[in-house]
This record gives C-alpha cells, sequence and structure tokens, in this order.
C-alpha cells in the first residue's frame, strides 16, 4: 500500500511537472514569435513553422493535463464522446508534430543550400508556401488515418486483453487484428517517410556546415563566407531539434514495443504517456535557450521581479 501511494504520488507530481514546465516554455515561445511579427512585420517560414509546432504541442499537453487531473486529482466521469474527442485529438496532433518537424528541418536545409544547389529553386519567398506545404502534410495524415477508429468507450470495471488504460472511467477497446496490423503498417510508413526526410536534410545541413568551415580555414577570411553567421546558428539549432526528436521518438517506440510486458498497468502506462510527450516539454526549451533575444528578455523580466 506505501509503496503504491509513493508511486502514486510521485507520477502524479511528475505527470503535472512535465506539463506545466511545457505549457510555460511553448506559450513564451509562441509569445515571442507573435511579438516579434507584430513588431517587425515580417515572417520567416521557418519562424511561421515554429510558432505552429508550439501550438501544436501546447494542445498536447493541455489534453494530456486534463487527462492526468481526471487521473490523480478529480475522478470527472467521461462520456463516450468527450473520451474519443480526446483521443483523436491527440492522435491527430501528435501527426502534426512529425510534420511540422520534418518540415522545419527541410525549410532550414533549403535555406542553407546554396545558389548553385538545385534545392535553391524551392527556396519559399512567403511563409504562406510554406504554411500550404504544412496543411498539405497535415491533410495526407489525416486521410491516411481517419478511417482507422478507436473502440473507445466508458467502461470502468471491465477487464480485456489488450485493453488500453486512458483513464479510470476511459479506456480504449483493441482494434481487430487486421485493421491493428494495417493501421501499424501505414502509420510506420509514414513516420519512416517524414524521419527520412529529416535524416536526409540533416545529413545535408551537416555536409554543408562541414564544407563551409574547411572553406573558411582554407580562405582565413569571413569576407567570403557563402553562409551567414545568423543562419549558421538557427542550423545548428535545428539540427539539435532533430537530435532531440529522434532520441524522444526511439524512447516511444521502445516504450510502446515493450506494452505487451506492462499488463496495463496504470504507471507505466502514466510513463508511456509521459515519454510520448517529452518532445512537446523538451522542443520548445532547446528553441528558447538558443535563442538570445528570448533569454535577454526572460533575464530582464526576472531582474525586475526581483528588485521588486
Amino acid at each position: 500500500m506505501t509503496n503504491q501511494l509513493y508511486d502514486f504520488i510521485s507520477m502524479r507530481y511528475a505527470f503535472f511537472s512535465e506539463v506545466g514546465i511545457g505549457i510555460s516554455a511553448n506559450t513564451i515561445l509562441l509569445l515571442f514569435h507573435i511579438f516579434t511579427f507584430l513588431l517587425q512585420h515580417r515572417l520567416k517560414s521557418t519562424n511561421l513553422i515554429t510558432c505552429l509546432l508550439a501550438l501544436i504541442h501546447l494542445g498536447m499537453l493541455i489534453i494530456m493535463g486534463y487527462t492526468a487531473t481526471n487521473i490523480y486529482v478529480a475522478q470527472d466521469f467521461w462520456d463516450d464522446i468527450k473520451c474519443k474527442s480526446l483521443i483523436y485529438l491527440h492522435r491527430f496532433l501528435r501527426g502534426f508534430s512529425i510534420c511540422a518537424t520534418s518540415l522545419l528541418s527541410v525549410l532550414q536545409a533549403i535555406t542553407l543550400s546554396p545558389r548553385s544547389s538545385c534545392l535553391a529553386k524551392f527556396k519559399c519567398k512567403s511563409p504562406h508556401q510554406s504554411m500550404c506545404s504544412f496543411v498539405f502534410l497535415c491533410v495526407f495524415y489525416i486521410l491516411l488515418n481517419a478511417h482507422f477508429s478507436f473502440s473507445s468507450t466508458v467502461i470502468p470495471n471491465v477487464t480485456l486483453h489488450g485493453l488500453v488504460f486512458i483513464a479510470e472511467t476511459c479506456q480504449i477497446l483493441p482494434m481487430s487484428y487486421f485493421h491493428r496490423h494495417l493501421s501499424f503498417i501505414l502509420g510506420i510508413f509514414w513516420d519512416v517517410f517524414l524521419i527520412g526526410l529529416m535524416v536526409l536534410s540533416s545529413g545535408y545541413m551537416i555536409n554543408l556546415l562541414c564544407r563551409h568551415k574547411r572553406n573558411f580555414q582554407q580562405l582565413h577570411s569571413t569576407s567570403l563566407s557563402p553562409i551567414s553567421s545568423p543562419v549558421q546558428r538557427a542550423t545548428r539549432t535545428i539540427l539539435l531539434l532533430m537530435s532531440c526528436f529522434m532520441f524522444m521518438y526511439s524512447l516511444d517506440c521502445l516504450f510502446s514495443s515493450s506494452r505487451s510486458m506492462w499488463n496495463n498497468d496504470p504507471v507505466c502506462h502514466s510513463i508511456k504517456v509521459m515519454v510520448s510527450n517529452g518532445y512537446a516539454t523538451t522542443s520548445p526549451l532547446l528553441l528558447i535557450c538558443t535563442e538570445k533575444q528570448i533569454l535577454k528578455l526572460l533575464k530582464s523580466f526576472l531582474g525586475k521581479i526581483t528588485h521588486v
């Protein structure tokens, strides 16, 4: 009893800490880009995708926080519509997050490419083009996954093999053998396609940065540098973001593959949910730590608070 109570309290603090930090970081990142656009009246394609990514992660973490509140604080009564809506919305937002991250990597690779490159003709001259690309990826993802439905319903006192725990009164019944494997194959195909784009674009950016470093060492002149310093910093930030995504995605796959060993233990499922939402929390922190203007604003804001 003591160990179960300890696990319950520990998971509750861990859940709400991740949700609180993630929502705060994504809100700061989103507001910074909004205010920058209002002041400068200029928005880069990568900044637009970063705003969308922060907005998507806000939605994911709000759903996670609502679920955690129902699990650990107040046992609200879930109805079938609320249960299905939150499950579908979180699933689609997670797919949109992968789409936005992949598109962000590709856009930065195109931005970094020299004029002589074949990718130069794909450079977006306005954020509307990158927005259309993102909408296309999202619509294709919805069409690919919309016809697969979880049999979620309100079943508080049912024990079935393969049943997935969401909350005490919101659980997911397993799909049939055919639909489960077809959904798995299509999901893997889509993830492999987007992650493949990330890997190719990241490798291309690393190659360009290494080539630029060699040219700089040979010429000993920054005036002849084909890549500006801000673009280099942005590229390194996105490469770090890609590494963070790949790490969190690998952990999520590892936990998902070992789900059958848990026997639907609520504590293990809570850990899996925290891991699957870890990228939504860590990515804005990473972007904030590499953005000097945000750090200056935060330092000045904290300085004013300490002097009050």
